[in-house]
């Protein structure tokens, strides 16, 4: 099943969509100001990260094999590395390449109850992988195929949960780029 969303929204631009009478959008943007005057740095004077790039990002699996055929088979991430979880003996630790020296892991936790996926403060909202808009393309189709719930945003973003429910965003974008602004 998929839906559209509209980039846009029919409400005044100092209120609430969903209608919070408490959250006063105005003074929320006037801090969001306030931030990026006092800290955002030009380009032309920002220093260079010490950082090399994103080595991994690790999320839970509760079935490897289930977490390997929907990442390389439905998304074609190749699988690049199964091996033991140095942390927890008989866990295993694997990881998907998903392009730019990037790599996506897992770990699973057999004898433990993890629990279910839960969004909650301080933990992961999403993961946005950057796809190729011919890709892009291809990937809203394969989890349409799959019969994945998805939903497509502003044509270049397509937003879904793995099968232990992370969210997982595509995004037509090339790196650096959010909705044709430069981030980076």
């Amino acid at each position: 099943m998929t839906s559209e969303t509209s980039q846009t929204r029919d409400h005044a631009p100092d209120r609430d969509p969903a209608g919070d009478p408490a959250r006063d959008l105005a003074a929320i943007e006037a801090e969001r100001a306030r931030i990026r005057d006092a800290h955002l740095r030009p380009t032309a004077t920002r220093p260079a990260s010490t950082a090399r790039g994103l080595h991994h990002t690790a999320l839970i699996s509760s079935d490897v094999e289930r977490t390997v055929r929907f990442y390389q088979d439905v998304l074609g991430f190749p699988l690049t590395e199964l091996i033991e979880n140095r942390d927890y003996p008989g866990s295993s630790h694997f990881f998907f390449d998903i392009g730019h020296g990037n790599l996506l892991a897992f770990f699973d936790f057999p004898g433990l109850d993890v629990g279910p996926y839960a969004e909650v403060l301080g933990g992961l909202h999403h993961l946005a992988i950057s796809a190729s808009p011919e890709h892009w393309e291809e990937l809203v189709a394969r989890l349409e195929a799959a019969g994945i719930e998805h939903e497509v945003h502003s044509g270049v973003s397509v937003y879904f949960r793995d099968p232990d429910g992370a969210r997982i965003e595509l995004i037509a974008d090339p790196l650096g780029e959010m909705y044709g602004q430069q981030v980076l």
